[in-house]
């Protein structure tokens, strides 16, 4: 059950995330260029990796050479997805892009039976597609909107899901309990904060677009972005951990991802009655409706999931 407090918790994280992001892009990020805040990203994560280093007394063991670069690859493939994600939010809101993301449980299922062996019983395969049916719900009633932009948004949030579902599993693959959790995030976090880094200084607009946007908002862009750092950091850290402690990686993403969208909703509707520049949620009767049925069906996979 360890696993299920973690990855419900790296939900909670996320999704708040997802808000803040879709705010910074919206209110200092307008129109292209919300990937630039990577330049911010990049730096964070590499002091976040120093801090680890401090607190595990870190001694590099060359016996573990090869685990160490693939978890820094592992990083590097996540710092990477940030390129299709931010894109996506640029052309659709914060409640559309975590239904698009919902492809992840099945990447990690196929991909995890494929590297890691991972064997599912009955039991665990009808919990998995009971719950996922929830995001499959409010997406086939989710109103229509202009069909060429909502393709380009899914396109790249299919390719965020790619990038970001192979970074993880690399993580899990390589992970091994000779060595400290601590030591394998801060070479997640290094490779985190250098490829944001070189993704940023191979693009000179973006670096610029940046300081320009920190200059014009006399640096009050620093504090939600400060805000979001501390939330990715341990939600990185919260699911990565479930990852490895889940029966399968499946098991937790399916545990995890498709309860996003829905916690996405109610935390909107929370953030739209408390402050509506970060909810923005219609709250008719109908989108209410069907996320509580949404939410039923995710509470009886995962009871599913335990027996």
């Amino acid at each position: 059950m360890i696993w299920l407090i973690l990855v419900s918790i790296a939900t909670l994280l996320d999704s708040t995330r997802i808000f803040i992001d879709n705010y910074i892009s919206d209110v200092y990020f307008k129109g292209r260029g919300a990937v630039s805040q990577k330049l911010f990203y990049g730096y964070a994560f590499i002091v976040c990796a120093f801090i680890f280093a401090a607190i595990t007394g870190f001694n590099f063991n060359s016996d573990y050479a090869i685990n160490f670069l693939l978890f820094f690859l592992s990083g590097l493939l996540s710092s990477l997805a940030g390129i299709p994600y931010y894109r996506a939010l640029e052309l659709d809101d914060s409640t559309n892009i975590g239904i698009f993301t919902q492809l992840a449980p099945v990447l990690y299922l196929v991909l995890g039976w494929l590297f890691l062996n991972e064997t599912f019983s009955p039991l665990q395969l009808l919990a998995f597609f009971v719950i996922i049916s929830a995001p499959f719900l409010i997406i086939i009633t989710t109103r229509k909107r202009s069909r060429k932009i909502k393709i380009k948004a899914v396109f790249f949030a299919f390719l965020y899901v790619l990038i970001a579902v192979t970074g993880n599993l690399l993580f899990v693959k390589e992970s091994t309990p000779d060595l400290n959790f601590l030591t394998e995030i801060l070479f997640v976090f290094l490779g985190k904060g250098i490829g944001n880094l070189i993704i940023i200084y191979a693009r000179p607009k973006w670096r610029r677009r940046f300081y320009s946007i920190l200059d014009s908002s006399h640096k009050k862009v620093l504090r939600p972005l400060i805000a979001n750092s501390i939330i990715s950091f341990i939600k990185d850290v919260a699911y990565r951990l479930g990852l490895i402690m889940a029966p399968t990686v499946a098991i937790a993403s399916v545990a995890s991802d498709s309860a996003e969208p829905i916690v996405i909703f109610f935390l909107g509707i929370l953030l739209t009655i408390i402050s509506p520049q970060f909810g923005r949620e219609k709250l008719d009767k109908k989108s209410v409706i069907i996320h509580l049925i949404a939410t039923a069906l995710v509470v009886v996979g995962i009871i599913l999931l335990q027996l």
